[in-house]
């Protein structure tokens, strides 16, 4: 793929061993390990700070707590963080990356044939382009919420569970006085007592599928269980009512959020008895979509997950059907920080050994791995999404926000014979606006009837049309900085 007028970066210097895409558990676990094997490493995010999602925090001069007081496991962050300097990772933060090339024939720099060229926007609101090159690639861009569309659903103080999350993490702002979670998963339980810890007070956390399913799997894995534990000692604190088989039918307000619908639900998620709660907000999640974007820019082969959704297809070394591509954590199946640490720390040994470095052999990673993996497909057994939340819709629920596409266009695109979410998006539009179907995408594909596609976006990140036309040189300026 070559963007209209892109040039290329012609100084050899200005090649890496290893460019790492995401700096979440698994792309700072990747660069530590190629690292730590002898490779130059570039990693590269957009946000401002180190860590991802998982990971996210505040500035130092606002951690109002001791460092990791919101997180999990926040030690393993600071000695992967702390690993990246001591081997001399260069770390490129505000660094948007909208697209990814193998570079081939007569553009191709001296000795760079088959190097990859990552196209970054740097900065924050004042960005510049920037072109990094290397040898290899991994792609560690996490995931992010899967969104169900439901009455009420765009109500100022409606969040995503993540989006309420992010906030207390990184910001310290707490979502809302009294709030509601609700959706599918056992991340509801950390979003749910790190917000009455933060002062909230949480009104009920509502569980759409039972959890019981996932009773073996904790028993299998005992630190889980301690964890999971330690979340219900937390919610009893605080005396947060915990309800299994509900869920968040709609929500109610005018202008913000005063109200919702929680419903008991039935078979296949069918709704039931419902009555309505308090709250000025609410934190809902089903889970998480990877983003595989830069993956399929590349041509990377895909699998379907057991959710029905489509993941990077890897080998037993991070390696996708790409030579030089690697994948690691959420890109190739939800899985949890544990296990994308362990993925990105193959991965990097994995790009090292393909570069003739002497990598010592580690069975216990690939053990690890499959461990981790096993509780992660645990997870998504557990905690399906039921076809009945398609039930919860009314003619006027928007399904697309960004294009104000109600339930009733959707309807009425079916009846003029669409049959697909293509065609659907065709005549209603839907997935046509700013986020280009990242947020209402899963909901069109169930509406239409069929599993989501892998996505096919040759952008992977919005970018002003300067910028994709290749305004300035980055061959000239080495800094990439339009003039």
């Amino acid at each position: 793929m070559r963007h209209p007028r892109e040039r290329l970066p012609q100084a050899e210097s200005a090649m890496k061993d290893l460019a790492v895409v995401g700096a979440g558990p698994a792309g700072m676990a990747a660069a530590v390990a190629a690292s730590e094997a002898g490779l130059s490493v570039v990693l590269i995010d957009s946000g401002a700070r180190l860590g991802g999602q998982y990971y996210r925090h505040p500035p130092e001069g606002f951690r109002a707590r001791r460092p990791g007081a919101l997180h999990h496991g926040f030690a393993r962050f600071t000695r992967l963080a702390d690993a990246l300097g001591e081997h001399g990772v260069e770390v490129r933060l505000r660094h948007r990356v909208w697209a990814a090339e193998k570079i081939t024939g007569a553009e191709a720099p001296v000795d760079a044939e088959g190097a990859i060229a990552v196209h970054c926007l740097a900065g924050a609101r004042d960005e510049r382009r920037e072109t990094v090159l290397a040898r290899r690639l991994v792609i560690a861009t996490g995931a992010h919420d899967r969104s169900l569309p439901f009455p009420g659903w765009d109500l100022p103080g409606v969040f995503t569970a993540g989006g309420a999350q992010a906030l207390l993490k990184g910001d310290l702002v707490v979502a809302g006085r009294r709030v509601v979670v609700a959706g599918t998963g056992p991340f509801l339980l950390p979003v749910a007592a790190a917000l009455a810890d933060a002062g909230a007070r949480v009104a009920g956390v509502f569980e759409a599928n039972g959890g019981l399913g996932l009773a073996p799997a904790l028993i299998a894995h005992p630190g889980r269980l301690a964890e999971g534990a330690g979340y219900a000692y937390r919610l009893a604190r605080h005396r947060i009512p915990y309800a299994g088989g509900h869920a968040v039918v709609a929500a109610h307000g005018q202008d913000e959020l005063t109200h919702v619908t929680v419903a008991r639900l039935g078979a296949n998620w069918v709704p039931g008895p419902r009555r309505t709660i308090e709250c000025d907000a609410l934190a809902v999640g089903y889970g998480f979509v990877p983003q595989i974007e830069l993956a399929t820019q590349l041509g990377c082969a895909t699998a379907t997950d057991r959710d029905g959704g489509p993941v990077v297809a890897v080998d037993e070394g991070m390696r996708t059907s790409v030579p030089g591509v690697y994948a690691a954590g959420e890109p190739t199946g939800v899985g949890g920080a544990r296990l994308a640490e362990v993925e990105g720390l193959i991965a990097g040994r994995a790009a090292a050994a393909d570069l003739g470095r002497p990598v010592s052999p580690a069975p216990g990673l690939a053990r690890r791995r499959a461990r981790l993996a096993a509780f992660g497909r645990a997870l998504q057994d557990a905690y399906p999404v039921r076809d009945g939340w398609m039930g919860w819709l009314r003619d006027d629920t928007l399904i697309c926000r960004c294009e104000e596409v109600p339930y009733a266009r959707i309807k009425e695109a079916r009846e003029l014979g669409a049959v697909d979410a293509r065609s659907l998006k065709l005549l209603a539009r839907p997935g046509m606006g700013w986020c280009q179907g990242r947020v209402c995408g899963y909901a069109v594909s169930c509406l239409a009837g069929e599993d989501p596609l892998p996505p096919r976006r040759p952008i992977a990140q919005p970018v002003r049309l300067g910028d994709l036309a290749g305004a300035g040189d980055p061959a000239e300026d080495p800094g990439g900085e339009d003039p």
